[in-house]
């Protein structure tokens, strides 16, 4: 969609708004759809190529109208869940279809994923110990918990266990920056002979800083064997397991409690939608679920996101998730992940070629980890430079001790021309910085 049908469109969806409010009186005040209703009017998979805007847009009055903000807002995110779950070639246990234990939810973000999942561990572990041991305290087997991350992990999930109020351990990682088996096995080994209760382990799939995979089909075995709860934190990088070539990075899943990835991060939906799926919803739910008189209704065994996050309250935001997919189709959507993997790939080649420069980091989706060779200091000053200029702005980490810069493709427009320029830039800047250095 261009600049000037996106006018166009806007123009249009504000008439509908207000035709919508004018003639709100001749509206039911309460849907007489059943439960379940939804599933049956739309396809039981994302379409594979673009749909036009006409068509999704004359499904509002079809398909939503009927069960009004609610069921609608459920049961489209149910199916959205499901559309995307099989785009990602997920474990049938994690869709909810009509009849399965599994299924998906939309979160604000990555980092409330993590807490729900976190939370719900927590929760099913004290009900396990307690059952077998009545007399223990909840206050005294929290003291016990103790959950665990890569030491590459995002700093929400060190946030998450500060929030649960139970211990939070980082497992050290390889040279690749990937949690491996027997360095989690080993770390189990230490805190159970401590006295420890062990009870999560949240696996990052494409890490913040050098967008590294832990080692799930190591690790969800052995998280299996002894019931620890194995969420799967994949925010930038799950986007691209709808791609075949990509899907192979997502191989482990099946021993996954929980899995979440961003769509608002890099499949073109508009912040926020952050996907979560689970392989027992009944885990969540008894987790949240308190249901006082004012909130009970006729058919709340039927479907309650309400339970399955934090806020009692939820917005439409599976409508954004319908659009896009309907958009673009399965085939759009690979094009533009694809595409940006081939302007990192772009980018990589180009830093390869410089002598002064070096890749400290395996460069496998949209992320570019590189440094001038030299000291992290040098690095520092660059990376000063270049976001002075404000042509470009890069973010660093720390990779080994070293001083890194990143360059990440995101934006939905970004051409070759524009890794080119920034290349120029960044070489620009650093002959002129190394050309101050005393020789």
């Amino acid at each position: 969609m261009d600049a000037a049908e996106f006018r166009r469109r806007g123009k249009e969806m504000v008439d509908y708004v207000a035709d919508y409010l004018e003639n709100i009186e001749k509206r039911q005040v309460y849907p007489d759809v059943e439960p379940g209703y939804l599933r049956s009017l739309i396809p039981e998979e994302a379409p594979e190529e673009a749909e036009s805007y006409e068509d999704v847009v004359k499904d509002i009055e079809r398909v939503i109208m009927p069960g009004a903000a609610s069921p609608a807002c459920t049961e489209l995110e149910t199916v959205m869940l499901d559309w995307l779950g099989k785009m990602l070639k997920l474990p049938a246990d994690f869709l909810a279809g009509t009849e399965g234990r599994g299924g998906g939810v939309i979160q604000g973000t990555a980092s409330e994923a993590t807490l729900i999942a976190l939370l719900a561990a927590r929760s099913k572990i004290i009900k396990l110990i307690q059952a077998d041991h009545p007399d223990r305290s909840e206050t005294d087997i929290i003291s016990k918990l103790v959950a665990y991350s890569s030491d590459q992990a995002h700093s929400s999930v060190e946030r998450a266990g500060l929030i649960a109020g139970v211990k939070m351990k980082k497992i050290p990682t390889d040279n690749k920056f990937s949690v491996r088996g027997d360095a989690l096995q080993k770390v189990l080994e230490e805190d159970r002979a401590a006295g420890l209760i062990p009870f999560f382990f949240c696996a990052t799939l494409g890490t913040t800083p050098s967008c590294a995979f832990d080692c799930i089909t190591e690790l969800g075995p052995i998280c299996n064997a002894v019931e620890i709860w194995m969420h799967i934190d994949a925010a930038y990088a799950g986007s691209a397991f709808i791609c075949p070539e990509f899907r192979p990075l997502l191989n482990g899943i099946e021993f996954a409690d929980s899995f979440n990835f961003n769509p608002h991060k890099w499949l073109l939906v508009n912040f926020d939608c952050s996907a979560m799926w689970v392989k027992k919803r009944s885990d969540i739910i008894g987790a949240f679920k308190i249901e006082p008189l004012y909130l009970k209704h006729d058919h709340q065994e039927s479907g309650n996101h309400s339970h399955w996050q934090i806020p009692l309250g939820r917005r439409f935001r599976s409508l954004k998730m319908w659009f896009v997919f309907r958009m673009y189709g399965l085939k759009g959507l690979q094009a533009y992940i694809r595409k940006h993997v081939g302007l990192a790939k772009e980018f990589e080649s180009l830093v390869r070629a410089d002598q002064r420069f070096e890749i400290s980091a395996d460069v496998v989706l949209g992320l570019v980890c590189f440094r001038l060779k030299g000291s992290n200091e040098l690095n520092e000053t660059l990376l000063k430079r270049i976001n002075n200029a404000r042509n470009i702005h890069l973010v660093p980490c720390q990779l080994a001790g070293k001083f890194v810069l990143r360059f990440a493709v995101c934006a939905r427009t970004t051409e070759s021309r524009h890794i080119q320029e920034a290349w120029c830039h960044i070489s620009h800047l650093a002959s002129e910085l190394l050309q101050e250095l005393p020789h």
